[in-house]
């Protein structure tokens, strides 16, 4: 009995607080609760620790609207990692501290100095800034971008006045897309002229948007150099490659190539349309592309063999009524809609 009743006064050292009584928190002392609490505040850290600490603050605040924005916060945790190695090296003399603020270091500069040259001007040849300003600068695509585009499977050719780019009936229309660069091009059929091509152009467009629905075709029209002419020529294989690739791109050469096609339907209608008036065309921003040229290449070719079937669709495309029935025709041989034309244009 006697046993087991020191158990249960060991057991249970509970005691019983009256209720009338207050606690006196004046006279009661704080006791740690473990070794590593603090006692007592320490002294400040030395001004180069706060300066850390400044431009970590500053860094994380820059908003993302900012241009710049990750430059500058990279550029500043490396400041401030670079200020805490400092730190810990000549006032701390903490080792940890220094060696994970040595990596941080590493870390965010190798990421300031990618992004810095990301940002590096890129330097477009000569003879391909007038296009870029022109066609792609404001579809905003990026420099770097159209380096690409130019610099990996295309190449600058020449024809010499009077020299043929391509022969009706005779030229493959499978193997390449080129622009204008320098010069002038006229495009006639059987002899008859039909418009110019001026820098900044396609020259194969409607080929080219032709035969993405039927390959093996010929050129219907022939292409010849007006003048000393320069021209930007793709690998048509290499180059859908690359714009599946590139969705956004793909898109931009879509819509310019819709464009170009446009406007060599303006240039049809009025032969006499010059650089000058296919530039302020140019700046529109309608987008006819499936109402194709080719259209109408083809239709001189299917209407008539006769001279008389030629000249009445020369005469036929200078009236509203005309560019109605061709354009119908567009659509009933190529499957596109009415309301898909109106989306487009």
């Amino acid at each position: 009995m006697s046993v087991s009743k020191m158990n249960t006064t060991a057991m249970s050292p509970l005691t019983v607080t009256p209720l009338g009584f207050v606690p006196d928190f004046k006279n009661a002392t704080l006791e740690p609760f473990n070794e590593t609490a603090c006692e007592n505040w320490k002294e400040i850290h030395h001004l180069v620790f706060h300066v850390a600490n400044i431009c970590f603050a500053v860094g994380l605040v820059i908003p993302t609207t900012l241009n710049l924005h990750m430059i500058f916060l990279r550029g500043l945790l490396t400041i401030g990692c670079a200020l805490f190695i400092i730190w810990a090296t000549l006032y701390r003399c903490a080792l940890d501290i220094m060696i994970w603020n040595s990596v941080f270091l590493v870390v965010n500069l190798l990421h300031f100095i990618y992004l810095v040259y990301k940002r590096r001007p890129i330097k477009i040849e000569k003879e391909l800034s007038s296009l870029y300003k022109r066609m792609f600068e404001p579809l905003h695509v990026p420099p770097e971008l159209f380096q690409r585009l130019t610099g990996q499977f295309c190449n600058i050719q020449t024809l010499k006045t009077g020299q043929a780019y391509a022969a009706e009936d005779k030229t493959s229309v499978d193997d390449r897309l080129s622009i204008l660069l320098k010069g002038k091009m006229k495009v006639s059929y059987r002899g008859h002229f039909l418009h110019n091509i001026y820098p900044c152009a396609f020259i194969d467009s409607p080929e080219f948007r032709s035969t993405q629905m039927n390959r093996g075709e010929k050129f219907q029209v022939t292409i010849i150099a007006d003048d000393n002419c320069k021209f930007l020529c793709w690998s048509r294989e290499r180059l859908t490659y690359f714009l599946e690739s590139e969705p956004f791109l793909y898109e931009i050469f879509k819509y310019l190539i819709g464009k170009d096609i446009t406007n060599k339907l303006y240039s049809l209608n009025d032969p006499t349309l010059n650089d000058k008036a296919s530039k302020k065309i140019d700046r529109q921003p309608s987008l006819c592309s499936q109402l194709s040229v080719m259209q109408m290449r083809n239709s001189m070719a299917s209407t008539s063999d006769s001279e008389d079937g030629l000249q009445m669709f020369l005469r036929g495309t200078s009236s509203a009524s005309s560019l109605r029935n061709n354009q119908q025709e567009f659509y009933n041989a190529y499957g596109v809609s009415r309301l898909q034309h109106d989306v487009f244009c």
